[in-house]
């Protein structure tokens, strides 16, 4: 009875932590964004005029968009909400891709040390493990 009484729990726990992250405001993705816009390079921009600010919001909210002005590229990021934007070229742009990318990796790195962590899993339970191979052998290694 004990390990149907982990197993609820641990589902319990699972249901909770999902619904505590599908609560999560969209506001905490665009702070990170922010955070790594900032980090990568770009630079604040606040709107000064009425035309900077229509042009603020008539940009694509959560994105990073490219424009072309007088030759050169840059890559907006918008933040109606507080009145900015984000503004980088080619070089923040690239470094900001590569940050992301990092930040992936590093997050998948850290959710499947956390499922290995989970010593509740009880892996002899499955067929396999010290009970029915020994450690760390397969079928064929008698």
């Amino acid at each position: 009875m004990k390990p149907i009484r982990y197993l609820f729990l641990t589902s319990i726990a699972a249901a909770c932590a999902a619904f505590l992250v599908s609560c999560s405001t969209t506001q905490t993705s665009t702070q990170n964004k922010e955070s790594m816009l900032v980090a990568s390079g770009f630079k604040t921009i606040i709107p000064k005029t009425a035309a900077q600010q229509q042009k603020l919001q008539n940009l694509p909210p959560g994105k990073v968009t490219m424009i072309q002005k007088k030759g050169k590229t840059y890559y907006i990021f918008p933040d109606p909400a507080n009145n900015r934007a984000y503004v980088g070229g080619p070089r923040q742009y690239q470094a900001y891709h590569q940050l992301r990318a990092e930040n992936k990796l590093t997050r998948e790195d850290l959710e499947t040390a956390e499922m290995y962590q989970d010593s509740e899993m009880q892996w002899s339970l499955w067929g396999g493990g010290e009970g029915v191979w020994g450690p760390m052998a397969g079928p064929g290694a008698f």
